[in-house]
C-alpha cells in the first residue's frame, strides 16, 4: 500500500459529513479530482497522476474519461490540423 499522509484542507462546512464517510472507491474519485487541475495546467502527467493515485496510466484515462474529462483537449478537427501539419513537416525533410 502507498504510503500516506493527512493534509488539512479548507472546505466549506458543508462538505464535511461527505468527506468523512467516504469509501476506498470515493476516496480514489476525490484524490483523482484533486489532481486533475495539475494535468490539466501540464504540471504532472496523467502517467505520473497514476503513480500517485496507485493506478494504472489508463485506468487514470478510463476513470476520467468515465467523467467526461478528454484524454486529449482538443478536438478532433484540432488534432487532424496538428496531423497534417507533422506530415508537412516530415515530407519536408
Amino acid at each position: 500500500s502507498m504510503a500516506t499522509i493527512t493534509v488539512p484542507m479548507i472546505v466549506p462546512e458543508d462538505m464535511a459529513p461527505y468527506l468523512n464517510n467516504m469509501d476506498s472507491g470515493d476516496v480514489f474519485a476525490r484524490n483523482a479530482m484533486l489532481l486533475y487541475p495539475f494535468i490539466r495546467n501540464l504540471t504532472i502527467s496523467h502517467g505520473r497522476a497514476a503513480e500517485i493515485l496507485g493506478v494504472g496510466k489508463w485506468e487514470l484515462i478510463r476513470y476520467y474519461d468515465s467523467l467526461g474529462i478528454p484524454y486529449l483537449n482538443q478536438s478532433k478537427e484540432e488534432m487532424m490540423n496538428d496531423v497534417a501539419s507533422l506530415d508537412r513537416v516530415l515530407g519536408a525533410v
